[in-house]
């Protein structure tokens, strides 16, 4: 991430779900606090609306390697972070997965963007059965109650609060 935006477990997540505009990469030095040392170089990284987190991890690993043989070909000096511009990216929970239909759609499509490929978000169907989304876009809702499956120009949308999210990958749990 950018530090000191987006500390802890899942920058890139957090990142995505959050609707940054840009993430990136930083080289800094390691104290006993969570990503808080002095930051050595950084490097930005724009998030396109398409990325999910497989897209733009592969991109941040090739710009992170980069910056650190950069890094240690300049020896650049090293800035303390603002502590006060801090922001944490806490590991992800199974309440982070689930897409709650009571939410806005274009949240709950970055939550899918966020999680795939690697973690995945899921919806509970009636039953409690769950249905694992991989691919998703939000669309403008046509006042359907929240939670409600509606087919839309022979795509499957869930209902949302506001809007409805266009079911375009799903998989079995």
């Amino acid at each position: 991430s950018l530090l000191p935006r987006w500390r802890g477990a899942a920058p890139i997540e957090r990142a995505i779900m959050a609707g940054d505009e840009q993430t990136g990469v930083t080289i800094m030095e390691l104290t006993a606090g969570l990503d808080s040392g002095p930051v050595c170089a950084q490097a930005a990284e724009a998030i396109q609306g398409t990325d999910d987190y497989g897209s733009l991890s592969t991109r941040l690993a090739r710009a992170g390697g980069e910056l650190l043989v950069e890094a240690l070909d300049r020896q650049p000096a090293c800035t303390d972070q603002d502590d006060a511009l801090a922001t944490y990216a806490d590991k992800i929970g199974p309440d982070d997965r689930r897409l709650d239909p009571a939410g806005p759609a274009d949240v709950l499509a970055r939550v899918v963007r966020a999680l795939h490929p690697h973690i995945g978000a899921w919806l509970e169907l009636q039953g409690g059965a769950r249905l694992g989304v991989t691919r998703a876009r939000a669309l403008p809702g046509a006042g359907e109650p929240p939670g409600s499956l509606v087919v839309r120009d022979g795509i499957p949308a869930l209902a949302c609060s506001p809007g409805e999210l266009a079911l375009l990958e799903v998989k079995p749990a």
